[in-house]
C-alpha cells in the first residue's frame, strides 16, 4: 500500500519513507513481512540503493532529514496540514516540488509500518525482491508420445542384425561342412523363401502400409500445428521470475485478455512501470532490462526519456489462422477460463511456448466438455438458461448445448 501513496517528487517521497524508519518500535514484527510489503508496495517507487526512481533511494536517508520522530509521523499523516500550518522544512519542500504527498492517516496500520521501517533498516534480501524457489517448466523434456521414428530406426536394427546373425550362422556351417567333406549348404534365396512364406509376406506388407498411411496421416495433420514451438525472443523475458516470484497477475500485461478479442502484447512504457525501480535482474543482471532501457529512449543515470525510441520485434507464439475468429473475452470474462487453459502454466515458463495444440478438433473436445459458468446468474442468459436447464434437464449445460460447435460461431 505504500507505493500507491509514494508516487510524487523524491523530497516527498523520501520524507514519508523516513517517517516509516524513524517511528519503529519493539513491536516484534520480522523484516521478512517488511519485505514482503516492500516488494508489492513500495519497489516500484524506491531502491534500498542510490538509485532514484519515482522516488529517492532509501540507502542513508536517516542522515538526510530532520532527527524528529513526532514531524515525521505527522508528516506521513498528512503533508498538506503541515503545510497549512507553516512549518519551516515543510513549507520548504511544497516551495521546491509544488504538490503535496496524499494522507497516509488511518490507510497504514502501525504494524505494516514498523514491518516496513525494519526492512529497510536492515534489508535482508534486494528491493521488491523475496526470497522464493521457483518452478520451472521449459517443457525441453517434454514427450507428446512415441517416436515412430525412433521406434522405426529399432525395428530396422533388429532386422539388419538378424539377417547378419542368420548369414553368421551359415557362413560358420559351411566352414564346418567343409572340414568333415561336406556338401556347403545351398545359396539362401530371398524370392525362394518369399514363394514359400506367402502369408507371412502378405502380412508383412500389410503392416507396412498401415505405417505408412499412419506417417502421411499424421504429417498432413500436423501442417500449421506448432504445438511446442518456442521461439527464441528479441528480450529474454522470463515469466517464472514475473509470475512466480514477484507475484505479477498475467492481465497487468495482457490488459486485453478480459476486455478485447485479442490479450495483446504489453508495450514498454508498461514495462518501465517496474523497470524503473528494477535495474537488474535476477539471473541476466542489466542485460536484458537495458533493452527496455533502449526500446524506450530511457536514460537511466539521468532519470529521463532522452534517447530516440527503437520498436521492440516480439516473435509472435500463438498464431491462429485469419479465418478463425477467437475472443479473449468471452473465454476469460464470460467464460472464466484460466490463461493456462490454452496457454500452459505459463507462470512456470522461463520462455514462452505453445503447449495446446489449438486445432480445431482440440477446441470442439472443450466446448463439448466445457460447462458455461454463472449462467442462471447473468440476467443476459436468464431467458436462455430456463429453456436449456429444461431441455437438458440434470445435465451441466456445456458451451456445445448452447451451439458452441456451430461452424458459424467461428467461421464466418
Amino acid at each position: 500500500m505504500v507505493a500507491r501513496f509514494l508516487r510524487f517528487p523524491p523530497p516527498l517521497n523520501a520524507l514519508a519513507s523516513l517517517v516509516l524508519l524513524i517511528t519503529l518500535t519493539s513491536s516484534g514484527i520480522f523484516a521478512a513481512d517488511g519485505a514482503k510489503i516492500f516488494k508489492q508496495n513500495c519497489a516500484t517507487c524506491h531502491t534500498l540503493t542510490d538509485a532514484k526512481l519515482t522516488g529517492p533511494g532509501l540507502a542513508g536517508v536517516m542522515g538526510r532529514i530532520p532527527q524528529d520522530p513526532a514531524w515525521f509521523k505527522n508528516w506521513i499523516k498528512s503533508s498538506s496540514t503541515m503545510i497549512a500550518s507553516g512549518d519551516p522544512y515543510a513549507v520548504k519542500i511544497y516551495g521546491e516540488y509544488k504538490t503535496t504527498m496524499t494522507a497516509f492517516g488511518g490507510v497504514l496500520s502501525d504494524e505494516e509500518i514498523e514491518a516496513v521501517i525494519e526492512f529497510v533498516k536492515n534489508p535482508t534480501t534486494g528491493p521488491g525482491e523475496v526470497k522464493k524457489e521457483l518452478v520451472i517448466d521449459d517443457g525441453d523434456a517434454v514427450q507428446d508420445g512415441p517416436n515412430i521414428f525412433l521406434l522405426f530406426s529399432i525395428a530396422s536394427g533388429l532386422l539388419l542384425l538378424l539377417f547378419g546373425l542368420r548369414s553368421a550362422k551359415r557362413n560358420l556351417q559351411n566352414t564346418v561342412n567343409k572340414n568333415k567333406g561336406l556338401d556347403p549348404l545351398p545359396e539362401y534365396s530371398f524370392k525362394e523363401w518369399m514363394m514359400n512364406n506367402k502369408r507371412t509376406v502378405a502380412l508383412i506388407i500389410i503392416v507396412l502400409l498401415n505405417i505408412g498411411a499412419k506417417w502421411s496421416w499424421d504429417a498432413m495433420m500436423g501442417i500449421g500445428v506448432y504445438q511446442g514451438y518456442k521461439p527464441k525472443q528479441p528480450i529474454e523475458f522470463n515469466h517464472a521470475v514475473h509470475t512466480q516470484q514477484n507475484g505479477i497477475n498475467c492481465e497487468y500485461c495482457h490488459s486485453g485478455a478480459s476486455k478485447s478479442k485479442v490479450a495483446g502484447v504489453p508495450s514498454a512504457s508498461v514495462c518501465m512501470n517496474c523497470h524503473k525501480a528494477v535495474a537488474s535482474g535476477p539471473r541476466t543482471g542489466e542485460t536484458e532490462i537495458a533493452k527496455i532501457y533502449a526500446a524506450v529512449g530511457w536514460n537511466p543515470k539521468t532519470q529521463k526519456y532522452e534517447n530516440p525510441p527503437q520498436p521492440i520485434e516480439w516473435v509472435k507464439v500463438h498464431n491462429l489462422p485469419d479465418f478463425v475468429f477467437f475472443s479473449h473475452q468471452q473465454h476469460v470474462n464470460v467464460g472464466k477460463q484460466e490463461c493456462k487453459t490454452c496457454h500452459g502454466d505459463v507462470e512456470k515458463m522461463t520462455v514462452a511456448r505453445q503447449v495446446q495444440p489449438l486445432t480445431m478438433g482440440w477446441c470442439i473436445d472443450c466446448h463439448r466438455t466445457t460447462a458455461v459458468p454463472g449462467m442462471s446468474d447473468n440476467p443476459y442468459y436468464e431467458d436462455l438458461h430456463k429453456k436449456l436447464a429444461e431441455k437438458y434437464k440434470g445435465q451441466p449445460i456445456t458451451v456445445e448445448k448452447m451451439g458452441g460447435i456451430e461452424c458459424a460461431k467461428c467461421h464466418y
